[in-house]
């Protein structure tokens, strides 16, 4: 029996961590709205005639006085703490919340890529050496022999010539026939995930460009409603809008260079496909005629 065509079941670890990195994400500006209101404390508390802030002499330095929460207040560690302080995690939180829609995109556009890597890896055979194995065994003891030869390896090329060798004691247009249909099968598993590739590549630029169209609208409110130019104000929102725009790009630029890559390598499976199949149907002619003309099988020769 020919054996289970296999699957890129190594990207479902993928998919899980960027699953749970989307569900952490949302609380992200809650962390830095914290961080904010902490930084603005000991300017308000000061102020404040029973401020827990003590004060020294005139001009010494604020110093928070000791209090049994205290140590409540104190930064969380970890990875989540490590991914919030760092560059991409500070750029994330500013990205505002188009940021989440393109950070799916980025998961799943992994989780394909690895898949689809995996499979075309998976997929990859010596199709001369598969050939010359094949055609020896049909001349040498029969169709049987060259099943064999076929249950023994994996990919789309011996699994359409394993069909075809079903159907050998039926007549070469039978052969053809099944060729036909589990190529046709064969590519549509090989180019799986590919139209949703190509639709992340195109959705991430224009959602992108949505975050810098809203960003824009953030500042030209902010604007309305300080009844003031300033450069505050509208630096970020200037910020917001370059980098969901910056995001969308970084995500679509790989996937689509991913994508070409992968329709050239199922290009490359088509074209020793149609070889495979052609040199098979051809092989088993001229078999069926030296068959019914009385003459022997031709020996192997190798090339």
């Amino acid at each position: 029996m020919r054996k289970a065509r296999c699957t890129a079941r190594p990207c479902a670890l993928t998919l899980l961590a960027g699953l749970w990195l989307l569900a952490m994400a949302p609380a992200w500006p809650a962390h830095a709205q914290a961080n904010d209101s902490a930084l603005s404390l000991p300017a308000q508390t000061s102020a404040h005639p029973d401020s827990t802030y003590a004060t020294g002499k005139a001009g010494a330095d604020l110093q928070p006085a000791h209090t049994p929460g205290a140590a409540t207040a104190a930064p969380a560690h970890g990875i989540l703490a490590r991914i919030r302080s760092s560059y991409l995690g500070r750029m994330y939180i500013k990205g505002g919340v188009l940021m989440h829609p393109l950070l799916l995109c980025a998961l799943f556009g992994i989780v394909l890529i690895v898949g689809r890597l995996w499979t075309l890896w998976r997929a990859r055979i010596n199709t001369r050496h598969l050939m010359m194995d094949v055609i020896r065994a049909l001349r040498q003891e029969g169709p049987r022999a060259a099943l064999r030869v076929c249950e023994s390896e994996q990919g789309p090329i011996a699994n359409m010539l394993h069909a075809g060798l079903l159907r050998a004691d039926r007549g070469p247009e039978a052969v053809e026939k099944a060729i036909h249909t589990a190529g046709s099968i064969e590519m549509a598993f090989l180019e799986r995930g590919l139209l949703a590739l190509a639709t992340i590549s195109n959705i991430a630029p224009l959602l992108g460009f949505l975050g810098t169209v809203t960003g824009m609208i953030n500042v030209f409110a902010a604007i309305s409603a300080a009844n003031e130019v300033s450069a505050r104000i509208v630096a970020k929102g200037i910020e917001q809008a370059l980098i969901t725009t910056a995001a969308g790009l970084i995500i679509a630029v790989p996937i689509s260079a991913c994508y070409a890559y992968f329709v050239l390598a199922i290009d490359r499976f088509v074209l020793e496909m149609e070889s495979a199949s052609s040199e098979l149907v051809d092989e088993l002619m001229d078999i069926d005629y030296r068959k019914s003309t009385g003459q022997p099988v031709a020996p192997f020769v190798k090339p």
